[in-house]
């Protein structure tokens, strides 16, 4: 009996150590989003400060997990009194929630090197489920020999289910277009 559960034990220890960590690339990294302004105009923005992580066992990252961790403070639309504004209560609340997480719950493969990655977004403090597109761009090597893997994803959210801004869609849309691309490197 003691041998089984040794088995046991020693299987899903081996199983287990098959999944390889990834850590973000942050020199060749982005976190960006859209919102169109008065019906007429979008307006990019960027995080400037992320984390992110991904965790596989397989090669083709069917069963991959990705894990972002946004600093909210960080964020830049290239217009100072906007940017505060945005950190304000009514809009990120940033004193009160300073980061913005994702981590995913579910890969499904859609296509040669593309995905639907599902995931739990928390922004001020609600959690919604988001599913967003991924493709893997590709991998290769860097000069040190460790492993590279570049990704992007994209998908839209509804601004209002997170709290951010109470300002009616004619003048920010309720739509937000977003987009992460990077390079991820295997621990």
């Amino acid at each position: 009996m003691k041998k089984a559960v040794v088995l046991v034990f020693s299987l899903l220890a081996s199983v287990s150590s098959f999944a390889q960590t990834w850590s973000v690339d942050k020199a060749h990294a982005k976190v960006n989003f859209t919102v169109t302004h008065l019906m007429l105009s979008e307006v990019d923005g960027t995080f400037r400060s992320f984390d992110a992580k991904l965790t596989s066992s397989k090669e083709d990252f069917s069963d991959a997990v990705f894990e972002f961790t946004i600093d909210a403070k960080s964020v830049n639309t290239n217009q100072e009194n906007r940017d505060a504004h945005l950190n304000r209560a009514d809009m990120f609340d940033t004193e009160k929630y300073p980061t913005i997480t994702y981590k995913s719950t579910a890969i499904k493969p859609v296509g040669p090197k593309k995905f639907q990655l599902t995931g739990d977004l928390t922004i001020k403090g609600v959690t919604k489920p988001v599913t967003v597109d991924l493709t893997l761009v590709g991998t290769g090597q860097n000069r040190q020999g460790k492993k590279l893997a570049g990704f992007k994803a994209s998908g839209t959210i509804k601004r209002t289910d997170f709290g951010v801004g109470a300002m009616p869609a004619a003048v920010v849309s309720e739509e937000v277009e977003l987009r992460a691309s990077g390079e991820f490197v295997a621990n």
